[in-house]
């Protein structure tokens, strides 16, 4: 890549995980009657909903996590967290006419494997119990390769996961080490065969690339142990270096970081040798073997993307439980309360632990259908006037990046080229009016590369 661009183009832009984005939400947030009004009318558009679960708990601090969690080797915490969550599903199942009907479930953190299998199963059943299941549905969960066992595996198994996500982030020893990820290589491969051994159909590998004291050997390192393993998915991610949002990252400098080009040229070099492989690059950080589902959708246009991530499975209607978790019905966000005893507090009242949220307005709609699709189909297409008024005043805020070879346009469409795949947040932040028209927020974000 071109160093000139790499300077360019490596500046605070948001990751666009939401649109708007968290920071330009409304000051205070929806009430239950709002959210839930909106909540329902997405779900019967498709009579399909996903289900995202956030349990916080870890045993130890990964230096490098900007996640929410709560770090302690206390189990005793188990058992009444659980109870809260499924006093909260409680809540809102008690808002649908029928059972609802599940298409996704993915259980993140966190560690979810923090918790007992029994435990977890305990949770799952009663949300199995009380609702209907879609006959194409995906259940995932992350796991930690140092507190994921045989019974984790077996018992979510049997309650209908395919799907593993496995946090390897790399797996050179020193990384691990500075970055204070108690696993080893043995544990992923270990758990990688144990879950394709009982059934799992699809294994994630979750990469980072620029962690603090990363180099390139250790971005080969990490690609020869794909390359023995065959993960089906792997998500490769940029470290975002926020030590004023995240404090553990306090503990490294500026000059830990790989930054710019440096970083840059783990990115090239990884997905160089993933495509070597004969992985396949969709939408932005993740990449696929051919006979993947996600591939499959992402060739398709029919990949979708939320709060969880890149899915092959549309849902407009989104329930996330647990601390911090957000929520979403497309035309609404809300955001629960983070701290783990309030939340379990406010959900023992018999209310939604909502602190946090944006009823979207029209215009806020329609730019984030054509974010959305920049994000997983690489290009976007709009025909009607209203879309056309408002953003062709902001097509020529892509200029320069046209100029640079990255992303082409017409008068109603946008594409992205192959080199701009690595600066696709700062394609969407060009066309974005909330984004241009807010000076401050700068500050906010991490940087593109």
């Amino acid at each position: 890549m071109n160093p000139n661009l790499i300077s360019k183009y490596n500046v605070a832009v948001p990751r666009y995980t939401s649109y708007p984005t968290v920071p330009d939400w409304q000051a205070s947030a929806p009430t239950e009657s709002e959210w839930i009004s909106r909540l329902l009318s997405s779900y019967e558009e498709a009579s399909e909903l996903s289900l995202y679960i956030h349990l916080p708990f870890c045993e130890a601090l990964c230096t490098y996590c900007g996640c929410n969690k709560r770090i302690t080797k206390n189990h005793d915490i188990e058992d009444p967290y659980i109870d809260a969550v499924i006093r909260e599903w409680d809540i809102y199942r008690s808002y649908f006419p029928n059972k609802p009907v599940i298409k996704e479930i993915h259980l993140g953190g966190g560690t979810p494997t923090f918790f007992n299998a029994s435990k977890l199963k305990r949770l799952i059943s009663h949300i199995l119990d009380t609702a209907e299941i879609s006959e194409t549905h995906e259940f995932s969960f992350e796991a930690h390769p140092n507190s994921t066992n045989s019974d984790h595996l077996r018992t979510l198994f049997d309650l209908g996961f395919r799907r593993i996500s496995i946090g390897v982030q790399d797996v050179s020893p020193e990384i691990l080490e500075a970055i204070n990820r108690q696993q080893t290589a043995d544990e992923v491969r270990n758990l990688t065969r144990w879950a394709r051994a009982i059934g799992y159909t699809s294994v994630n590998y979750d990469i980072i690339y620029g962690l603090p004291f990363q180099k390139q050997m250790n971005v080969w390192n990490t690609a020869q142990f794909i390359s023995e393993n065959r993960p089906d998915r792997i998500a490769f991610y940029s470290y975002a270096h926020v030590p004023w949002k995240s404090a553990s990252q306090r503990a490294f400098t500026l000059a830990d970081v790989p930054q710019g080009q440096e970083k840059s040229d783990l990115y090239e070099l990884g997905s160089y040798l993933l495509e070597m492989e004969g992985y396949k690059a969709v939408g932005m950080d993740h990449f696929c073997l051919p006979d993947e589902q996600l591939y499959k959708a992402y060739k398709d246009e029919k990949m979708h993307r939320n709060f969880m991530g890149y899915t092959p499975n549309y849902t407009k209607a989104s329930i996330a439980l647990g601390t911090s978790s957000i929520s979403d019905s497309w035309d609404a966000y809300v955001q629960n309360e983070k701290h783990v005893e309030t939340y379990q507090e406010i959900v023992e009242t018999g209310k939604l632990p909502i602190v946090k949220g944006h009823l979207l307005s029209s215009q806020e709609e329609m730019m984030r259908t054509i974010i959305l699709s920049l994000m997983c189909k690489d290009h976007v297409e709009w025909n009607s006037l209203e879309e056309y008024q408002m953003i062709t005043e902001l097509l020529p805020n892509l200029d320069d990046l046209v100029k640079d070879g990255l992303v082409s346009y017409k008068s109603n469409s946008i594409t992205i080229k192959p080199d701009g795949r690595l600066f696709i947040r700062n394609i969407c932040a060009a066309i974005d009016p909330i984004f241009q028209n807010t000076a401050n927020n700068k500050e906010v974000f991490s940087k593109a590369i």
